[in-house]
C-alpha cells in the first residue's frame, strides 16, 4: 500500500464524521511536526507509517485561555509526558482532532483529558503553577483537589520580615514560596535563585494586612494539597508581636500539628516569654524544636513538648534540674545552661537507674573541660577512662556519626553505654 492510498484509507475511516479539507498536492507549505524534537525518521522508513502533523502547533498551557494566572505556566510538550500519560492523552484524540479542526478555537482541553492523565500534567507543574491551576473555576479546584501525589509534599510557614508559606513538590528540586508584604514596591516580583540542582522560586505579594491575606492563602494551601501538618514553622516573635497570639490561635485551629517548630527573636531585650509559652501550649511539635530565644524568668511556664526527636535550645539559662529531668527528645542541646555540678550528678544516677529519659541517644552542652567534669560530677559514679589511643565511631546530635578518641564511659543497669567527650566548642555524651 502506498503512502497515498495509506492516507485516504485513515480518511475513509477516521475522519469520516469530522470537517476535513484535502489539500492539493501542487500546495508547499510549512508545518510544525508534533515531535519536531526528536530526530527525522530514517530513510528507510516503513511504506505505511503515518504522521499526523497538527496545525497550528499546540502546548498544554501556553495554548490556555483562562486568566493571568496561567501567564506563568510553562509550556509542556506531549511527548515529554510519560509513556502513561502519553498512552492517556491517545485516548482522548478523537475530540482533539475536532478541536484543531476549528481554526477559531485551538485551547487545549485539559479538562476532557482522562484523570490519569490530567494528574500527570500536573506531576509535572511546580507547586505554584497548581496553585495557579486550581483557582481559575471551581471546577478546576475540585480536578486539583483530586490528585493523587500530594502525600510527598511539604509546607513550612515562615513569620518573619514578611509572611511567607513554602511548598515543595514531589522531586524536592523545586521550592515556592509565596511572601506577602506590605510593600507596594515588591508586588509582583519573582525572585529565582539556584543551588546545586535545586531551585527556589519567591512570588511576593502586596497586602495591605499581609497577616490575614497570609492566614486565608494558607487555608487555601492547606486544603488544595490536603496537609493537615506543617513541615516546619519559621517564626521570629519579635517581627509581629501584637499579632502572634492570632497567629497561634489560627494555627492551632487550621493544623493538626508542626513537625519542626524554629523559634527566633532580633532584639534580645524585647520579652517573648509570653508568646512562647503560648505556642508551646497550643501548638503540637513532633519531631523537633529548635529555639534562640532569650528567656529570662527561671519560672517559665511553658510546657517542654514530649517524644520530641530533637530539642534545641540556644540559651537555656532557664531550663533548671527539675525541666532537664522532663525531657525525654532522642537529641539535647543545651547551650549555656546554668545546672549545677551537683545537680549533673544527680542527674547522671537517676539516667544510670534508668529513672529518666531511656531515649536519650545524644547531649550536647557547652564546652567543659572533661577532667574537671570527672572531678566534680562522676567523683563518685562508676566510670571508665578510654586511652586517647582508642578510635571509636560514635553518634552525634544531627543523627550523623563521627570517630572520637578516648573519652570516658559510664554504664547503665541495662547495659547500654555513656561516652563523655569534647569535640570542638562542645561537650558530648553519647549514648550507645
Amino acid at each position: 500500500m502506498t503512502q497515498c492510498h495509506y492516507v485516504f484509507t485513515v480518511t475513509a475511516l477516521v475522519l469520516h464524521d469530522i470537517p476535513y479539507e484535502i489539500v492539493d498536492e501542487g500546495v508547499k507549505r510549512v508545518l510544525n511536526i508534533i515531535f519536531s524534537n526528536i530526530p527525522p525518521p530514517p530513510a528507510t522508513t516503513h511504506p505505511d507509517s503515518f504522521i499526523l502533523i497538527c496545525f497550528p502547533p499546540f502546548s498544554f498551557f501556553s495554548s490556555i485561555d483562562c486568566s493571568d494566572r496561567m501567564k506563568s505556566l510553562k509550556e509542556l510538550p506531549i511527548l515529554r509526558l510519560p509513556f502513561r500519560a502519553m498512552e492517556e492523552v491517545s485516548k482522548g484524540m478523537h475530540s482533539i482532532i475536532k478541536m484543531i479542526s476549528n481554526r477559531r478555537n485551538n485551547k487545549f482541553p485539559i479538562l476532557r483529558l482522562p484523570f490519569l492523565a490530567i494528574e500527570e500534567v500536573l506531576k509535572a507543574m511546580d507547586p505554584i503553577e497548581i496553585i495557579n491551576f486550581s483557582m481559575i473555576s471551581k471546577r478546576t479546584k475540585t480536578v486539583t483537589k483530586n490528585m493523587t501525589f500530594y502525600s510527598k509534599y511539604t509546607i513550612s510557614l515562615y513569620i518573619e520580615k514578611t509572611f511567607g508559606i513554602s511548598i515543595k513538590g514531589t522531586n524536592y528540586l523545586v521550592t515556592c514560596t509565596y511572601e506577602m508584604t506590605s510593600d507596594k514596591q515588591m508586588d509582583g516580583k519573582i525572585e529565582q535563585s539556584k543551588y546545586s540542582r535545586c531551585i527556589t522560586r519567591r512570588i511576593f505579594k502586596y497586602s495591605k494586612d499581609p497577616v490575614d491575606e497570609w492566614k486565608q492563602l494558607c487555608k487555601y494551601v492547606l486544603e488544595i494539597f490536603k496537609k493537615q501538618t506543617i513541615n516546619n514553622l519559621f517564626m521570629v516573635l519579635d517581627a509581629f508581636a501584637d499579632r502572634n497570639i492570632s497567629i497561634i490561635d489560627f494555627l492551632k485551629t487550621n493544623v493538626k500539628s508542626v513537625n519542626r517548630c524554629s523559634l527566633f527573636q532580633w532584639d534580645k531585650e524585647n520579652n517573648v516569654e509570653e508568646n512562647f509559652a503560648y505556642l508551646l501550649n497550643n501548638i503540637t511539635i513532633n519531631n523537633k524544636l529548635f529555639s534562640l530565644l532569650h528567656i529570662k524568668n527561671y519560672y517559665f511556664d511553658g510546657k517542654i513538648p514530649k517524644h520530641l526527636k530533637e530539642i534545641y535550645i540556644g540559651n537555656s539559662q532557664w531550663i533548671g534540674y527539675e525541666r532537664l529531668l522532663e525531657i525525654d527528645s532522642k537529641h539535647v542541646t543545651l547551650r549555656d545552661n546554668q545546672i549545677t555540678n551537683e545537680e549533673w550528678n544527680s542527674f547522671l544516677k537517676k539516667w544510670i537507674a534508668m529513672e529518666t529519659n531511656q531515649n536519650l541517644e545524644c547531649l550536647e552542652l557547652s564546652r567543659k573541660h572533661l577532667e574537671t567534669f570527672r572531678a566534680l560530677v562522676l567523683h563518685d559514679i562508676p566510670h571508665e577512662v578510654v586511652d586517647g589511643g582508642v578510635k571509636r565511631v560514635l553518634k552525634n546530635i544531627h543523627d550523623a556519626t563521627e570517630e572520637i578518641s578516648g573519652g570516658i564511659d559510664i554504664r547503665r543497669t541495662d547495659g547500654k553505654t555513656a561516652t563523655f567527650f569534647t569535640q570542638f566548642d562542645i561537650f558530648c555524651m553519647s549514648v550507645h
